[in-house]
């Protein structure tokens, strides 16, 4: 799996984070991002539905 937040899409609402808080944290600017070394999920349940929490579909979940 690949995860990637489309940061010109992200508004900064925070689902992510609240949801795979073990994948997705936020920048200094409130914006989404995946944290360093979790690209693949780190193996979370939750990654599928943080992405489908994010309000305007920034996160893309590939299968590798």
């Amino acid at each position: 799996m690949r995860i990637s937040v489309d940061q010109d899409l992200c508004i900064g609402a925070g689902q992510c984070a609240l949801t795979a808080p073990q994948v997705f944290t936020q920048d200094d600017d409130g914006l989404s991002e995946v944290l360093a070394g979790r690209e693949d999920g780190h193996g979370s349940p939750l990654v599928r539905e943080a992405a489908r929490a994010c309000p305007v579909s920034a996160i893309t979940v590939a299968e590798s």
